[in-house]
Order: structure tokens, then C-alpha cells, then sequence
């Protein structure tokens, strides 16, 4: 009897522990999701990388192209810094114009006060001198327009298969634009 209450815990602990992971990713429709950014990304991108997101880009290397110019569909790798200690993943749903893209990405804004829901077709503004997307801001739903921050970014992930939820069917391609050129637009 003492085996087999062993056996019973060491399932009941692996169905615990499965129905966690479980979860931590994302069920139903892909914007019903809330959690962290990392398992949103690799479930709208496609791109089978594990581990906190700061650490994706040099994972990438040699199992994925990489690169500084979005594409549709590809993981952009926010750095690790103070805000970000874990770095921050998101996947580009649109691109608007050489500066302006869209994201739909998990764990950045709050709603209803709680952070992890995802946004579709999120705002992001390339603001590097050189123009090659090193450093960027990123539309914030608390400021309703484009948070103070400024992100340093790695790179973009190239060569998963999208979720064709990634994009609205009609996205403000105008709102991204105000978004990023006015100064103060939505404060």
C-alpha cells in the first residue's frame, strides 16, 4: 500500500505540475491569452525558442536567420535592462512604414489593472539615430499613446509559422502613424 500511495503522489504531483505548464500557454484564441510574453511569442510566431526572453537572440543563432529589419511574422528581441529584466519578445503583425510597425505581443500593458493580456497590432516606433531598429518605443494602453521609455533591442527572429490571428482585419494604420510622429498624441 506505502508503493502505491508513492506512485499515486508522484502522478498526482506530474498532473499538478502539467496542468500548470498548461496554463502558462495559450488556449482558445490566441488574444483570449494572459500570461508572460516569452510562450504568447513562441505561440503567434511559431518560433520554437525556450527560456526568458532576453535570451532568445543568441539562442536564434544558427536555428533561425536573424536580423535589424522587421519582417512579418518575426520575434522582435527587446534587451534585458532595469525595466526589463527579463527582456520582453513580441512578433511583428504589421509594418506600417520604414519607422513604424505593428506588434501583437502578451505581458505589456495592463487591463482592468493586471498585466499579461495580449494586444493586437500594438504600436512600436523605431527612435535609433541610425534607423535600424536598435532602439524603439512601444504604444502603452495605461498612457493611451506611446509609453515614455525608449527599449533597446537586439534584433528581429525570422522563419516561423505566424498564427493567422497575429493581425485585426483592419488595423489603424493611421492611429500608428499619429502614434508615433505627433508629439504628445493620445496623452
Amino acid at each position: 500500500m506505502r508503493g502505491s500511495l508513492a506512485t499515486f503522489g508522484v502522478l498526482l504531483s506530474v498532473s499538478i505540475g502539467s496542468a500548470c505548464a498548461a496554463a502558462a500557454a495559450p488556449s482558445g484564441g490566441l488574444l483570449d491569452y494572459v500570461g508572460q510574453c516569452v510562450p504568447f511569442a513562441r505561440a503567434a510566431s511559431g518560433i520554437r525558442i525556450f527560456g526568458d526572453a532576453w535570451t532568445w537572440w543568441d539562442q536564434a543563432e544558427g536555428r533561425y536567420d536573424r536580423g535589424h529589419a522587421p519582417r512579418t511574422g518575426s520575434v522582435i528581441v527587446f534587451a534585458r535592462t532595469g525595466r526589463l529584466p527579463m527582456g520582453h519578445v513580441a512578433v511583428v503583425s504589421r509594418i506600417v512604414e520604414r519607422r513604424v510597425l505593428m506588434l501583437t505581443h502578451a505581458n505589456w500593458s495592463r487591463r482592468n489593472g493586471e498585466r499579461g493580456h495580449a494586444e493586437q497590432d500594438v504600436t512600436l516606433y523605431d527612435v535609433s539615430t541610425g534607423n535600424d531598429w536598435s532602439e524603439v518605443k512601444v504604444w502603452y494602453r495605461d498612457v493611451d499613446g506611446l509609453g515614455g521609455g525608449i527599449y533597446p533591442v537586439k534584433g528581429f527572429i525570422y522563419g516561423g509559422r505566424p498564427s493567422p490571428q497575429l493581425t485585426a482585419r483592419n488595423p489603424d494604420y493611421v492611429g500608428a502613424l499619429i502614434d508615433a510622429y505627433v508629439p504628445g498624441a493620445g496623452r
